[in-house]
């Protein structure tokens, strides 16, 4: 199975929007506790932008099978070389390996963009993002103990972070066959939560 990575148009929103609503029962990705509106994301929508931080539309046969965001971190020019990653699959594409291939896709990228630091913000019980992290090469960068509550539940966080490096771009065509790196897709449950 390859995936494909498209710009997001705004006629993709409302997918977008499903497919992160659909992770919110699961209290493992989301600090978000009811489903939100695709009007209420037309601002993180329009904030992304192709050259710098994208938000990509992940496909698998030519069906939309989820989407990967990149977007600043903290939101001031210091940090301009350092984003947060995001990545969410539909439902009917989890556990199927195109969670991995998605992170790998988007490190790929992350050069052109000028990204030296890729981060991931993940609470500290999803513990299938947290070890897909550790093995495609990401460290722990923070652990914030029982900064969210969650059905009544403290939940703690933790920011898994990566030094990028230009690589070899596998496939031009902007097709991704998931490589050799090691690992296993953790969004056969939940998806690594960045801030949103």
């Amino acid at each position: 199975m390859s995936i494909q990575f498209r710009h997001a148009l705004p006629a993709d929103l409302p997918a977008i929007v499903d497919i992160y609503n659909s992770t919110v029962p699961g209290r493992m990705v989301t600090a978000d506790t009811s489903p939100v509106s695709v009007e209420s994301r037309l601002p993180w929508f329009h904030a992304h932008t192709p050259e710098k931080w994208p938000l990509w539309i992940v496909e698998t046969a030519g069906q939309t099978a989820g989407w990967v965001s990149l977007q600043n971190f903290y939101g001031r020019p210091a940090y301009n070389a350092t984003a947060e990653i995001s990545i969410y699959l539909h439902p009917d594409f989890r556990g199927k390996g195109l969670g991995r291939m998605a992170l790998e896709g988007a490190m790929e990228r992350c050069p052109a963009l000028g990204i030296e630091n890729l981060m991931g913000v993940i609470f500290a019980h999803n513990t299938p993002s947290i070890q897909l992290f550790l093995q495609m090469g990401f460290a722990e960068w923070g652990h914030l103990p029982d900064i969210a509550v969650l059905d009544g539940i403290k939940r703690s966080v933790k920011i898994l972070g990566k030094k990028i490096t230009p690589v070899a771009v596998k496939n031009r065509s902007g097709t991704h066959s998931g490589g050799s790196l090691p690992g296993y897709d953790p969004y056969g449950s939940p998806s690594p939560r960045c801030r949103e």
